[in-house]
């Protein structure tokens, strides 16, 4: 979970938590929680935002299965830097995952829409390979975070279904020719690590 600096992103993991979120400090460095979300286990791994820091961020990619971006909806005067750290995100095939944009503080008057967000981040221009949504959020009340988080498992899931049903399919049209059932074996395991 990235996001510049001040856009929710420790509110929310501690809401998604159900932990207090009366008193939050900048994250410096990273924080990680392990949730169980719905039937699944999520690693959530919280990186500071601010600029010394943003560097270090493709530190965090290795095995990232889906990437939440924050974005504050109503810090208007950072959007323009909000999109270019995003985008230079999206460069990252490591991070070529599920993605979700998280339209955070809502509650806030003045708050862009997700709509708004997405003209702003240029996320039509978007790889259509990628798979995204856009979300509205509130960290401070906790609307929106659920139906977030359920689209970014879902999708998740998903994603990990086809490589499995990919590699079922791979594994007849391969096994079938292999003569030793052991080889068979250890071929479906490595499709079904990929």
């Amino acid at each position: 979970m990235v996001g510049l600096d001040n856009s929710g992103k420790t509110t929310i993991v501690l809401r998604i938590n159900g932990e207090d979120t009366s008193v939050v400090s900048p994250t410096l460095g990273f924080n990680i929680k392990t949730i169980t979300y719905q039937k699944y286990t999520l690693n959530i791994w919280d990186v500071g935002g601010q600029k010394t820091i943003r560097s270090y961020w493709r530190n965090y990619f290795e095995q990232t299965d889906g990437l939440v971006w924050v974005v504050d909806s109503s810090d208007l005067r950072r959007l323009d830097d909000c999109k270019m750290e995003l985008d230079n995100l999206l460069k990252e095939e490591r991070l070529s995952g599920s993605s979700l944009i998280l339209a955070n503080k809502q509650d806030i008057k003045g708050a862009l829409t997700p709509e708004e967000i997405a003209k702003v981040l240029n996320l039509e221009a978007m790889d259509k390979t990628r798979h995204y949504e856009i979300v509205r959020c509130s960290a401070y009340t906790g609307d929106g975070l659920l139906e977030g988080f359920d689209w970014l498992v879902q999708d998740i899931a998903s994603r990990r279904s086809m490589c499995w049903t990919n590699a079922y399919l791979e594994y007849f049209i391969f096994g079938c020719v292999l003569s030793d059932f052991s080889l068979r074996w250890r071929v479906i395991l490595v499709f079904m690590d990929s």
